[in-house]
């Protein structure tokens, strides 16, 4: 999609620091110890200064300093299986393809309001938004010249910015994913990839990020406070296309998820070894049919005019929402991108979700990642009841006599 944009719509919310999944606030199918940093002792997410209980661990820079192992990342809760008849908590992801910062506010802004609402989310960074374009000839897309993306590269200003928010939103507890590199679609593009040439891609994405010093001349920054060999567990392929060759070569890199299909509201099984997270059908408000849970897939299919755009997305988000919370409890998946289509209406739609759906009694507002810890832990035969359920349908019995 495209990368143009307007300044960022709206006054940002107070960002109110409040840690996720912190002590007093762990899930219902967790353990109450966040196996993380609650608080003072963070890397600072532009200066990269750290507490004295921080610099007493150590840091261990990668390579050319781009990226370091920090320890373990802050704010993360530790799952452990429901208990007999425990009623499953209602997850919501919320996630971004190709996250970076362009100047307009957007990824710091919502940062801000994950951490107002406890809401760990999953960034897909695309990999060239690290690479300056004066370097673009280093990215060789499988079947393209080098240096050919259908996406635009940043300007070094907002390559530094990018970082800055990465560093940030890993040190808030979020993920850091890959939305890959040029984004090709189309017959030419991604669906036509072997898992070779996945492989290709997922290499140089890695690389872009791996490096990011020695191709911005960016030496006295802060570095990535992860390592990004292991940080890297999954993905959202470009316009959902590709994904069986996806599969097959992150299954060899050691992935655990994927997020690039298409799926109903029901609770997720692996696929290819894989956790099929897919994105999701939720009622089309006005209409007798469904939409996928992506600002893109609203903007293009348009049921009214835009000044109704907003509105739109808004209702059949928390329409697919209710369905599961009253319902199911499968996981609603939710994309997005920092776009401000429609004079920022899908952006504004997104957050009025969060805002309403995050601080619900057993919600947990959660990154892809950290779903497929919850998903790991529990007990197969839980597993298949629940997916046993149909889309909107609770137990008959209860959920105590139905686990």
């Amino acid at each position: 999609m495209g990368r143009a944009r307007r300044a960022v719509v709206g006054a940002c919310a107070a960002a109110v620091l409040v840690p996720v999944a912190a002590a007093g606030c762990s899930w219902p199918g967790d353990g109450g110890d966040t196996g993380g940093d609650r608080g003072g002792d963070r890397v600072d997410a532009r200066t990269g200064a750290r507490g004295a209980a921080e610099k007493s661990r150590g840091v261990r820079l990668i390579g050319d300093g781009s990226t370091a192992w920090t320890g373990a990342q802050p704010r993360q809760p530790k799952a452990r299986r429901l208990a007999d008849g425990e009623k499953p908590p209602q997850f919501v992801v919320f996630s971004w393809d190709g996250a970076g910062e362009i100047g307009d506010g957007l990824f710091e802004h919502f940062r801000d309001v994950g951490r107002k609402y406890d809401a760990a989310m999953t960034y897909f960074l695309s990999g060239i938004y690290l690479l300056p374009e004066s370097k673009r000839t280093r990215y060789e897309a499988p079947g393209h010249a080098p240096g050919a993306s259908d996406i635009g590269l940043l300007s070094d200003a907002h390559i530094e910015e990018t970082v800055d928010q990465v560093r940030g939103a890993w040190l808030d507890g979020s993920e850091i994913g890959t939305h890959f590199n040029g984004h090709f679609c189309g017959p030419t593009g991604v669906a036509s990839w072997s898992k070779e040439e996945w492989k290709s891609e997922i290499a140089q994405a890695k690389q872009f990020v791996r490096r990011w010093k020695t191709h911005t001349g960016l030496r006295d920054a802060a570095p990535l406070p992860f390592d990004y060999d292991k940080e890297l567990t999954g993905a959202r392929t470009p316009c959902l296309e590709g994904g069986d060759n996806l599969r097959a070569a992150a299954r060899e890199l050691g992935w655990r998820y994927d997020t690039s299909g298409v799926t109903e509201q029901v609770w997720p099984a692996k696929k290819d070894g894989l956790w099929d997270l897919s994105m999701q059908l939720v009622p089309y408000p006005g209409s007798d049919r469904e939409e996928l849970t992506m600002d893109y897939n609203f903007k293009v299919n348009p049921l009214t005019t835009p000044a109704n755009a907003e509105a739109q997305m808004r209702d059949g988000l928390l329409a697919g929402f209710e369905r599961a919370y009253t319902g199911n409890r499968a996981p609603l998946i939710v994309g997005n991108h920092f776009e401000t289509w429609h004079d920022g209406a899908y952006m504004r739609a997104v957050e009025e979700t969060i805002k309403e759906v995050c601080p619900r009694k057993d919600v947990r507002c959660v990154s892809f990642r950290q779903l497929a810890d919850w998903l790991d832990a529990q007990d197969p035969k839980t597993l298949r009841k629940l997916r046993g359920l149909d889309v909107g349908r609770a137990p008959e019995q209860g959920w105590d006599r139905y686990l």
